[in-house]
């Protein structure tokens, strides 16, 4: 069974278009392609109740971002300035990259 793809990758810039953070822009900090999901800077915060550990010693309660369904969010173009679907093409050399649907610039 193959692994299933994300349009997104880590460190692009994305717009949340559906849910509660609706309407925010972030960076992705991780893609998790098993779960179709992508965790992004400053989006989707929870708290989370911690035991005290040797790593953490203090415990207490942490606030940290969840991850958001990948569907929900659209990559944010540079040169238009907007959320954009994502194309795939070859170039003359024949690498393959993503391209922005709206005014065609390389994003990769």
């Amino acid at each position: 069974m193959s692994r299933p793809k994300v349009h997104v990758r880590k460190g692009d810039t994305v717009k949340i278009i559906r849910g509660k953070s609706s309407g925010k822009k972030g960076k992705v900090l991780e893609v998790q392609p098993d779960r179709n999901r992508v965790v992004i800077e400053n989006v989707n915060k929870v708290k989370r109740h911690t035991r005290p550990t040797e790593g953490a010693p203090q415990g207490g309660i942490i606030e940290r971002e969840a991850p958001v369904h990948a569907s929900n969010v659209l990559l944010y173009c540079s040169k238009c300035n907007k959320p954009t679907r994502l194309g795939k093409r070859f170039l003359k050399d024949g690498k393959k990259v993503r391209y922005c649907k709206k005014c065609g610039e390389v994003l990769d």
